[in-house]
């Protein structure tokens, strides 16, 4: 791929999120293509989050992207190492940076690192995908540090929510660049055998109204809201059942037991269904036995099958939201989209679902509602589904790389140029040669 524009992300680290799988879908979209080839840097190997603990190497996004090729390193930083930045982990995140042309971070937590690793040679650009910059502590000081070094060359948002949000935190306009979120429109979509398969699995009967919530357990998806929601929804709908799907969506998060006794759902309404490849080929037949109306299905690698599933997909945010991808995909696989107004959620759901108020009687009438006219609403995405796919998105991103490389005052030297002398390696990783499209420590890197 030489005379490529060489991209180095940096993520975090790699854990369950619509923003982890929207930025991989970009990289694999434009690795090899439009003059780019990219990278990744991740800071931890191994992450914990939402009571579950999820290897780097386990994860769906990093297996798709070396499947497709890129190069995936990583500091090796274990998932509960918060600690500074050793002198190592700078000279090699600067290194790989110096070897690229660009640097994009998924979102602004990364900058971190990139600002201390000195990089006024290469221009950045931050991915962000929240609306409420005021609650990522620290990352808003690095991004407005970042903007007012010069370092940050332009920041993506993925919804007009989100622009406003940071422009109003003080990142300056000009910096700003829109680039609405998009999905694979041949992955999301109505699919009768996946619908099929996943109900069986679960013990749902064929004819049930089915309510999906796909989010992970934090304090902005307001979870105790949609069990409230859920708990109502069950008792006016004696055949209605629950699916909850994401990070810290199992019994094994005691959190999420707590907000399931409080609003009365006990361990007979509650399943807690490992369901790892339903909705895939084969998996038909009659529903087993099962009596509870609350399934709980964690981490999902199919979240495509789990919407199939669904007639409804629920979100009860309560801030921080941007352009949620699960609205996006589950109205695309045939459910009906029904948010509290939170970031652009009135935007996306516009003709194709409901906005409810922020109390569980409203959600619960929400989505009454979105049954009843579920088949008006599915005609409408059918007419629409085009304007929420990938390709457009994928386009933009691509083009906003190219310009901000040309318009960086620094003309990049070549990578054989610019390579510095080598770095010790850092102890806890292998200093191992890597074919093209492996993953391997960062300190691998010669």
């Amino acid at each position: 791929m030489n005379g490529h524009l060489r991209v180095l992300s940096i993520y975090e680290g790699f854990f369950s999120g619509g923003a982890r799988m929207l930025h991989s879908d970009v990289l694999s979209g434009l690795h090899g293509r439009r003059g780019q080839q990219h990278s990744v840097l991740s800071i931890h190997a191994e992450v914990r989050r939402e009571s579950t603990f999820q290897p780097m190497r386990e994860d769906a996004c990093y297996r798709r992207l070396v499947a497709d090729g890129l190069d995936v390193l990583s500091l090796e930083r274990t998932a509960d190492d918060q600690s500074p930045f050793a002198e190592a982990e700078i000279a090699l995140a600067a290194r790989l940076a110096r070897q690229a042309d660009i640097v994009l971070t998924l979102k602004e937590q990364p900058l971190r690192l990139v600002n201390r690793a000195g990089l006024r040679d290469r221009p950045v650009i931050a991915c962000l995908h929240r609306s409420d910059p005021e609650n990522q502590g620290s990352a808003l000081d690095e991004l407005l540090a970042a903007a007012g070094s010069g370092q940050l060359a332009a920041a993506v948002c993925c919804a007009e929510s989100t622009r406003d949000a940071y422009a109003g935190a003080g990142i300056p306009e000009q910096l700003l660049h829109v680039i609405p979120n998009g999905v694979d429109l041949r992955r999301f979509k109505p699919n009768r055998r996946a619908r099929a398969a996943v109900r069986a699995a679960a013990g749902i009967p064929a004819e049930a109204e089915v309510v999906v919530f796909a989010a992970r357990y934090d304090e902005m998806k307001n979870v105790p809201l949609f069990l409230a929601a859920a708990r109502e929804f069950i008792a006016r709908r004696p055949e209605g059942h629950v699916l909850m799907c994401g990070a810290g969506m199992s019994t094994a998060n005691p959190g999420l037991l707590r907000d399931l006794a409080a609003v009365g759902l006990g361990a007979a309404d509650v399943s807690d269904v490992a369901l790892a490849g339903a909705g895939r080929a084969g998996r038909r037949g009659a529903p087993r036995p099962n009596t509870a109306r609350v399934h709980l299905l964690g981490v999902r690698p199919d979240p495509e099958s789990v919407f199939a599933a669904a007639d409804v997909v629920a979100l009860t945010s309560a801030f921080g939201e941007a352009a949620p991808l699960c609205l996006i995909e589950g109205m695309l696989c045939g459910a009906v989209p029904v948010a509290t107004d939170v970031g652009d959620c009135a935007a996306i759901v516009a003709g194709h679902g409901l906005i409810t108020p922020p109390e569980a009687s409203g959600v619960v009438e929400g989505w009454l509602e979105a049954l009843e006219a579920g088949p008006h609403f599915r005609l409408a995405v059918s007419r629409n589904r085009y304007r929420f796919g990938r390709a457009r998105m994928i386009g933009a991103y691509g083009t906003l790389i190219r310009r901000t490389h040309r318009r960086s005052h620094t003309v990049l030297p070549s990578a054989e140029i610019a390579r510095p002398a080598p770095v010790p390696a850092l102890a806890i990783a292998p200093a191992l040669p890597a074919p093209a499209g492996a993953a391997v420590s960062a300190s691998a890197v010669p």
